[in-house]
């Protein structure tokens, strides 16, 4: 398993397994997709569906079909140095993603009529489970183009029309007017954590954003100052093979940001 083993367990120990997607690892990562994002490059769709598998089991939302990376896919036991494009890491439904997503679809009140930005959006799960709770605007945010191909991928999956998608680092543009702004498992680098800390205040303070937050209890985020904001909304107990695939990691929480 050494895909998993290289660029997976590196993440798993410490937190850190998204940082690469935050990076512009290629020149593509300065594109951005303002609109509802329905063109994908033939050759990319095509290696995106060879190179990941369908599946809605093992997670906490069984209602949405995801292209991810499982132990049935072919880059899943090669070495990860073989893998051509930056490291997958929206190929992997992470615990604060299954948490958000969840906690949206269990309680579509929270998103029904609202603008709804999800940073971060990796896999684009919890964007999609905001659309089908009934959000009236969606932004999914990812830094990385081959998360946005993705995502646009997914939305096909579970029958929905391409969202929107940006894949600029929006902690670096103007702030927009959100009602909502979700993100998760994104406080795994201490530095990005005070950044994102400023940048969740700002929203709050400027525009009275709720935000909500999904984390699995990373040390990055559970040591944070950021804590003495945060009301815990409700802790889910993750599926067996979540907890696999996360260093055995056995609950994720939403918590609500009021500072």
């Amino acid at each position: 398993m050494a895909l998993s083993l290289g660029w997976k367990a590196r993440g798993n120990c410490c937190g850190l397994l998204l940082q690469a997607m935050r990076c512009p690892l290629s020149p593509w990562a300065r594109c951005s997709w303002g609109g509802a994002g329905g063109f994908l490059d033939p050759e990319m769709r095509a290696f995106l569906e060879e190179n990941t598998e369908v599946t809605s089991s093992g997670s906490l939302t069984p209602e949405i079909q995801l292209r991810l990376l499982t132990p049935k896919c072919k880059f899943w036991w090669e070495r990860a140095d073989l893998w051509p494009h930056s490291d997958p890491y929206w190929a992997i439904y992470w615990p604060g993603g299954q948490a958000l997503s969840r906690y949206l679809l269990d309680h579509p009140d929270v998103v029904r009529g609202k603008s709804v930005l999800d940073l971060g959006s990796g896999c684009g799960a919890t964007a999609i489970a905001a659309k089908m709770s009934g959000a009236s605007r969606i932004l999914a945010n990812d830094i990385d183009p081959i998360a946005g191909m993705a995502i646009t991928l997914n939305c096909e999956l579970n029958r929905l029309n391409p969202l929107p998608i940006l894949t600029k680092n929006i902690l670096d543009l103007e702030q927009e007017k959100w009602d909502l702004v979700v993100l998760g498992d994104m406080f795994y680098d201490e530095s990005l954590a005070d950044s994102l800390h400023q940048w969740l205040k700002n929203c709050f303070w400027t525009y009275r954003t709720r935000v909500l937050i999904g984390d699995p209890g990373r040390p990055q985020f559970s040591g944070h100052s950021i804590q003495h904001q945060l009301h815990k909304l409700v802790e889910y107990s993750l599926p067996e093979p979540t907890r696999q695939e996360n260093n055995g990691l056995t609950t994720s929480t939403v918590w609500d940001f009021q500072p």
